[in-house]
């Protein structure tokens, strides 16, 4: 992870401070880690065509709470390139007021369904693209991978996942859920974060 210090985002807008992070091998050929940021700010993002869930959480120590969370919403009439403006316009903004650290980003699913499943992936993408533009790092995890996170099983269902979130973050208040959904996404980053930098490290 490089520093990003000073650094500026698109569109002129600065991105939020980094440390540097780095790694140093032991002689035993073991990676050191070093102490993990306090309060970082996490943004989840499940991305969809017609509705993108975003949430903003932060996480220090063990430690969890709710910072914001909301829908990016585009209409089926418009054109494909313009709905994917509008997501990435709209979760630009949610980057800009809300300055996170680093994103997580769920992992798209082949369903049988090729042009639902190919909407998603390009949905997904500007879920990526938006984030990492902005001088973040960028985490993937699997469906199932947050549902067990945050359940306890990896066939949780909607309804179970957005009642643990309201035991998880009690201040939060879900209007939909896509942006439950997205808070999920965070507190599974949250939880998994340190496995990430140790992947990211040894490549």
């Amino acid at each position: 992870m490089r520093p990003r210090d000073g650094a500026k985002g698109f569109q002129g807008v600065s991105c939020p401070q980094f440390v540097q992070v780095a790694y140093a091998r032991t002689p035993g050929g073991a990676i050191k880690i070093p102490a993990m940021r306090r309060a970082i700010r996490i943004l989840g993002i499940d991305p969809g065509l017609r509705r993108t869930g975003w949430g903003v959480i932060e996480h220090d120590g063990n430690r969890l709470a709710y910072i914001a969370c909301g829908t990016v919403e585009t209409s089926d009439k418009a054109a494909l390139g313009v709905r994917l403006v509008a997501l990435h316009d709209g979760l630009f903004k949610v980057i800009e007021q809300f300055g996170p650290h680093e994103a997580a980003v769920e992992a798209t699913f082949v369903n049988k369904d090729a042009a639902a499943t190919l909407k998603l992936g390009q949905a997904r993408g500007i879920a990526m693209l938006v984030p990492a533009r902005a001088g973040l790092e960028v985490a993937e995890y699997a469906p199932n991978l947050v549902k067990k996170t945050i359940v306890g099983s990896g066939h949780g269902d909607k309804v179970q996942i957005r009642m643990m979130i309201g035991v998880l973050l009690p201040k939060a208040d879900p209007q939909s859920e896509d942006a439950a959904d997205a808070l999920a996404i965070a507190v599974c980053h949250a939880h998994h974060r340190q496995s990430a930098v140790l992947r990211v490290a040894t490549r």
